[in-house]
């Protein structure tokens, strides 16, 4: 029980990370954020470069890995209907605020993102079995410790440049 309770944190923090990513763009302050409102739907078409694609895939990793330790056995579109929605709120989330292009590349590389994820957990629990969920949450703090780390550097990186 104690161990789904850091799980829980651990995605609550998770979310708030790709939501820093995906809608603020990993800017503080808000100013710097890019305005703009578009829409892409041509797969693959007008999208960026190919480490944006990769990007969006390993950022959606852990979602996979999140939605498989919450899932208790449910089938895979179930696990991965989640992941999906997700990326879809976010693009519609982008397209309304003006922050950004909704784009159609965007929800395929993160659903396939989530999907990698879910392979990579079924890999970990043929490894670990029950330790899966323990050691899940040890990486995953050990990654949250360093996207703090990137996360205030950033902030005093983009205060040094806004003010100055």
């Amino acid at each position: 029980m104690k161990s789904k309770k850091y799980t829980i944190g651990l995605f609550i923090l998770y979310l708030l990370f790709l939501s820093w990513i995906i809608i603020f763009k990993v800017r503080f302050p808000l100013a710097l954020l890019p305005t703009g409102r578009s829409i892409n739907l041509v797969p693959f078409g007008a999208s960026g470069s190919y480490l944006e694609i990769i990007i969006n895939v390993l950022i959606f990793l852990p979602y996979g890995i999140f939605m498989c330790m919450f899932a208790n056995r449910k089938s895979f579109l179930k696990t991965l209907a989640p992941i999906f929605f997700t990326s879809l709120l976010y693009e519609v989330i982008q397209y309304i605020w003006a922050v950004g292009a909704s784009d159609i590349t965007d929800l395929i590389t993160n659903t396939l993102g989530g999907v990698i994820g879910i392979g990579i957990f079924f890999v970990l629990h043929k490894i670990f079995e029950d330790r899966v969920f323990k050691a899940i949450n040890v990486n995953a703090v050990l990654f949250l410790l360093f996207i703090g780390i990137f996360i205030f550097v950033n902030m005093k990186f983009n205060f040094f440049l806004f003010n100055f």
